[in-house]
């Protein structure tokens, strides 16, 4: 393994279009501070980058929503999530923003570099236009049916049931997620990165270069996009609210926010290099640097493709040596939703529990969806809290400290040495030290919890307030060991749990040296030392309090149906005139033959006899009916629906549906109705 003399850590930029949850905490910031703190501590040159993603037709939406502009909006969410992130302990070196004028030099310089070396194509294209706020959607903003796996709930980017990435064309029955509306589409010209050019390249560094190096889930979608053949991407997009396009003839075009926002490292960098009086350059230039991104899964493909192919196109620059990427933290169960509420912001929780910051830190840590999606639960968290933070870890040091002052007037007694406690020790700095330079978090957190475990078997097996009274000394070098426990222990947790770490060196009254190099040290609180007063480091969560969190996300979640319930009560109360029912040509047909499209889970493909012709109409039922049961069922089709391919079938008409408790059920008609006839 290469020893690197720096390192540049990125975490993915929040997007301030509203709050971030605990969710977006598991998945880049709590990771990337675990690993930038441990390096820190090893006094390596690490700087730790990170920022508010501001920029992009999404936020002017957000705006549009609260009524606000959208320099308003950014502000408002900027600072809460750099609040947030403050007090969480997540320690970024600079928190900078895609908003600021230096980051719209550095956009501009890769984008004027790239067009000028020929790197982008000039297309002629379609695409979603919403009429009702005059503006065209993001992918994002742009929801239908997937036409891979039949689902209903595809953005225009992918399609989040089954994975496969999108283009907002592909979808079925596109509607703009602003306002429910159906979108036009308007031709527009936008600028195209060739990425295809970069293929073979990415072939032999990617899927060749970092197979079995980079976690499994990272490495696997990173490849299955390029073994699926990489295409021209859009890299500009519609509107006044990103970074000008700056070339000429481009009025009303800005950069698209995915072209832009990862080159926000590199302008945080040079901001934070610029207030240090530093050179920015090494931290992105030198071979000798290593860089890292921390994501969630679903920003795999832009820190793992397009961003390297950027790197690679602009020349010069280091490419990322790992992106361990977590997967999805979910909710009692359920995957978090802002739109649902089915969330738990970390300003919520900040606000309900302000001093309990490092529990969250630990019931996180403890349960990283690193390989697999994870659950948080209030009880779970409310189960780590009290049966290990408190019972394990707190426990061990209340008691190390009340015998010292019951006995020993407040000063580490006797020393022994002791050559298994140092390789006890050593062995969980070996183990830890692995695990995080492997990524595995979790993992890192059991073995340095090991080490209290250890410090309270040594007191329940030795009992020295049994044996004080009778040999003082041995009790004391008991307790002796055990401070020197404490004090490795709150070296070593300090990644993981900062503050805790700190209050346990304020406690010891140490002066030496906070670093990974201590540790293993047997004499690190000398004897004589004067500690203070014993203390609970950790307290116990209620009943109360974990049901009142509980109650807290299930009446916010009540809330938010209610007001869907409303919306769709008033969009309920919407009249069609009978101009608009007149256009709908509803014929009775006969269904021939039916089968599975391959590929899909909810896509059959049907003939339909509809008098004077037979229709093929692909329809996202497999997942409810068998082929054999709707063979001769007697349907009402929508004829005049515009034809539309779907995994490459043409399909004229929609079958219409019944939606009973039970599920679907066909229209059928009554009585001898010839097929073709019309439905008035």
């Amino acid at each position: 393994m290469k020893n690197f003399k720096r390192y540049t850590v990125t975490a993915a930029l929040p997007y301030v279009n509203g709050p971030k949850h605990i969710g977006h905490l598991a998945g880049a910031y709590l990771p990337a501070d675990i690993y930038v703190r441990y390096l820190r501590l090893q006094k390596r040159d690490v700087v730790f980058i990170c920022g508010s993603d501001e920029l992009g037709t999404a936020i002017t939406m957000q705006a549009l929503k609260e009524k606000i502009s959208p320099r308003e909006l950014v502000d408002k969410y900027h600072a809460l999530s750099q609040d947030c992130f403050a007090k969480l302990g997540i320690s970024f070196d600079i928190y900078h923003r895609t908003t600021e004028k230096l980051h719209f030099d550095t956009a501009q310089e890769f984008f004027l570099d790239f067009y000028n070396k020929g790197l982008f194509e000039e297309k002629l294209t379609e695409q979603y236009y919403d009429e009702e706020t005059n503006s065209f959607l993001a992918d994002r903003y742009i929801q239908g049916t997937c036409p891979n796996c039949g689902s209903d709930k595809a953005f225009g980017d992918q399609c989040e049931s089954c994975g496969k990435s999108l283009d907002p064309t592909d979808l079925i029955h596109p509607i703009s997620v602003v306002t429910g509306n159906i979108p036009v589409k308007k031709e527009t010209k936008n600028w195209y990165f060739k990425l295809g050019d970069y293929e073979p390249w990415l072939t032999e560094w990617l899927v060749e270069g970092k197979k079995g190096q980079w976690k499994t889930n990272t490495y696997g979608q990173a490849k299955s996009w390029i073994d699926g053949g990489l295409q021209a991407r859009s890299m500009t997009r519609d509107g006044d609210w990103g970074v000008p396009v700056p070339i000429e003839n481009a009025d009303g075009k800005i950069l698209y926010v995915w072209f832009d926002a990862p080159i926000g490292y590199i302008s945080a960098t040079k901001q934070w290099a610029m207030d240090k009086g530093v050179s920015w350059e090494p931290y992105w230039k030198d071979a000798n640097t290593k860089l890292v991104h921390f994501v969630g899964k679903d920003n795999i493909v832009f820190h793992c493709i397009i961003f390297p192919i950027m790197l690679k196109a602009a020349g010069g620059y280091i490419l990322p040596e790992d992106v361990p990427a977590n997967e999805f933290l979910n909710l009692e169960g359920q995957k978090m939703s802002t739109s649902r509420r089915w969330s738990l912001d970390m300003f919520e929780y900040l606000e309900a529990l302000p001093d309990k910051v490092d529990e969250l830190r630990y019931a996180l840590i403890s349960n990283l969806p690193e390989n697999k999606d994870a659950d948080f639960s209030w009880k779970d968290f409310q189960l780590k809290v009290n049966s290990e933070l408190v019972a394990i870890v707190g426990n061990m040091v209340n008691r190390v400290f009340v015998l010292t002052h019951k006995f020993y007037e407040g000063k580490v007694p006797n020393a022994a040495e002791c050559s298994q406690l140092k390789e006890f020790i050593l062995e969980r700095k070996s183990k830890v030290s692995a695990a995080i330079e492997n990524y595995s978090f979790r993992e890192a957190l059991v073995e340095a919890i090991l080490l209290a475990r250890h410090g309270n078997k040594i007191l329940t097996e030795k009992e020295p307030w049994k044996v004080v009274k009778a040999n003082p000394h041995e009790a004391g070098v008991v307790l002796y060991d055990c401070f020197q426990i404490i004090a490795n222990f709150a070296i070593l947790i300090e990644p993981f749990l900062p503050n805790t770490a700190r209050v346990l060196w304020e406690k010891l009254n140490m002066q030496c040296e906070f670093s990974w190099d201590r540790i293993g040290d047997l004499q690190m609180v000398p004897v004589g030392h004067i500690i203070q007063d014993s203390f609970y480091l950790f307290s116990k969560m209620e009943d109360d309090v974990i049901q009142k969190q509980i109650d807290y996300l299930y009446a916010k979640t009540h809330k938010e149906e209610i007001m869907e319930n409303q919306a769709t009560e008033k969009q309920e109360e919407k009249l069609i005139s009978f101009d608009d029912f007149s256009k709908m040509d509803i014929r009775i047909g006969t269904i021939l033959t039916a089968e599975r499209v391959e590929g899909t889970d909810k896509l059959m493909k049907l003939s339909v006899d509809l008098g004077s012709e037979v229709r093929t109409i692909v329809s996202g039922i497999a997942h409810v009916f068998n082929v054999d049961d709707v063979v001769n069922k007697r349907v009402q089709v929508l004829a005049n629906l515009a034809p539309r391919k779907i995994k490459g079938i043409e399909s004229k008409g929609m079958i219409l549906f019944a939606d009973n408790v039970e599920g679907l059920a066909f229209v059928s008609p009554l009585g001898d109705v010839p097929n073709g006839a019309g439905v008035k």
